[in-house]
């Protein structure tokens, strides 16, 4: 494959070259760019995904988002898992070792589909009760426990998606997964048009076309995301390991059978991670739980003005993602220098972005939610909710970035526990004393001052250096 000039720019941090200022800039816009556009590409998927639901009634948006949160965690886990393997291919790449990186990525690929097909297994057992568990009304838990089975028997092709799409950009490969996830958005609302609706006539250029349909509803809106994921994996896996210049496996030989070694690291990194996944998707389980009480038009609302809000954040996820690679592989060239230049960049930037973002959000927030539902009533709730929240975006941005930043450095256990803390402490607490008295916007208050509480918190980790971790990385 070609050097391109973002290629060059990443092997000065392997060969332990000099970068200035404007070469990490260059390099960090290189790698942050492609992820940010594929994360608001996403989002602006979902909103369409989430006008289609919306379009059926508040009733079917809600048996969507009552079990949302709990797939969140089955995701979530899924990329502690692979986060493990892909935070040790970073730092191996870093130290100029591609022979070692492709050696844990062999083993990532079995470990990583075991521990999938245990919570597959898991989620299949789950769905019948788990509307009911999460305080659900009697009229959406059927559809609930139907959307979360399907999603539940695939998540096999979803962990091969977060799996390939982590490999890649831990080698700074971001415009790859980041076009794929992309496409898998499309698909996905390509998708849910045919199966959601039933056959009908709409109107283009002026000229009336029927368009088929199935007509499935929830139903529906589960297949078309299951096989867009289905369809992604594949050219995911391909470029992993037949176009990737440092971690390509076609041509190469070597085990797939774990070692100790690489298994002890990867637990080291993965389960901090993990257990923070469990405990904060744990907290938007309870949240759900909070609001499940106050009605389908306040579930409703909850859910879609958190697609809403996704549009804010995601963007900080992006940058996250390339702070996670930037610092990553500093750490394994042992470049101290970069890795605070890193995360400096990275941070600000975030801010920036997400500042921007949000006080668009304050001012379109009643176009955004309407985007999504045709309830006037759950419109007006949630764009009071969006409009709350706008205030914490600067904050939540340092604590997205910082957590990548410190992440990419191998300092996993001391921001899982920031993050629970922040949450359990502040947030769910908060939430439960207001919402008796206040309804949503209880609940969406306690998230803003939430976010705010954990930004500085991370802001002040940051700031101490006490993530910087230099760790040597023995043979795998």
């Amino acid at each position: 494959m070609a050097v391109t000039p973002k290629t060059q720019l990443i092997d000065l941090i392997k060969m332990g070259k000099r970068m200035t200022l404007k070469q990490q800039l260059r390099l960090t816009i290189s790698l942050s760019t492609p992820a940010i556009l594929a994360q608001l590409s996403s989002i602006i998927m979902q909103y369409i995904d989430a006008s289609m639901v919306g379009s059926l009634g508040a009733h079917d948006s809600a048996s969507i988002g009552l079990v949302s949160t709990t797939m969140w965690l089955f995701g979530g886990l899924l990329g502690a898992a692979a986060m493990g393997f892909t935070v040790q291919v970073a730092h191996h790449l870093g130290a100029n070792r591609s022979d070692l990186a492709r050696k844990v990525l062999r083993q990532s690929l079995v470990v990583c589909m075991l521990f999938c097909l245990t919570l597959t297994a898991i989620g299949v057992a789950i769905s019948g009760p788990l509307p009911h568990w999460l305080g659900g009304e009697e009229a959406i838990c059927h559809n609930a426990s139907v959307y979360f089975l399907i999603l539940s028997l695939f998540l096999p092709f979803l962990m091969i998606d977060i799996l390939a799409g982590g490999m890649l950009r831990s080698s700074g490969n971001m415009k790859v997964p980041g076009m794929l996830n992309v496409l898998m958005c499309v698909l996905d609302v390509a998708f849910n048009f045919f199966f959601i609706f039933p056959s009908r006539e709409v109107i283009v250029l002026g000229h009336p076309v029927n368009m088929p349909g199935l007509g499935l509803g929830v139903t529906g809106a589960a297949l078309g995301t299951v096989l867009a994921e289905v369809v992604v994996c594949l050219p995911m896996m391909y470029f992993l390991l037949v176009r990737s210049r440092d971690l390509k496996l076609l041509g190469t030989r070597g085990s797939f059978k774990p070692t100790s070694d690489c298994l002890k690291k990867a637990f080291k990194i993965g389960t901090p991670i993990g257990l923070q996944q469990v405990m904060m998707c744990g907290a938007y389980i309870a949240t759900t739980a909070i609001v499940a009480p106050l009605g389908s038009v306040a579930l409703a609302a909850n859910i879609f003005a958190i697609t809403a809000e996704s549009l804010c954040y995601m963007p900080g996820y992006g940058i996250s993602e390339a702070a996670t690679t930037l610092v990553g592989q500093s750490a394994g060239a042992r470049r101290k220098d970069l890795m605070k230049r890193f995360a400096t960049i990275t941070v600000v930037s975030g801010m920036v972005i997400m500042t921007v973002m949000g006080a668009l959000m304050y001012v379109g927030a009643p176009l955004m939610m309407g985007f999504m539902s045709p309830v006037q009533e759950i419109v007006d709730l949630g764009a009071q909710c969006l409009r709350i929240e706008a205030w914490a975006e600067p904050l939540y941005a340092v604590a997205i970035v910082s957590y990548g930043v410190m992440v990419g450095a191998g300092d996993t256990v001391a921001p899982s526990l920031m993050n629970l803390c922040s949450m359990w402490i502040v947030r769910i607490t908060l939430a439960m004393l207001l919402a008796s008295s206040m309804g949503l916007t209880g609940v969406w208050i306690a998230m803003c001052i939430e976010l705010c509480v954990r930004g500085s918190i991370f802001l002040i980790r940051l700031a101490s250096g006490r993530w910087i971790k230099i760790n040597s990385i023995s043979n795998s």
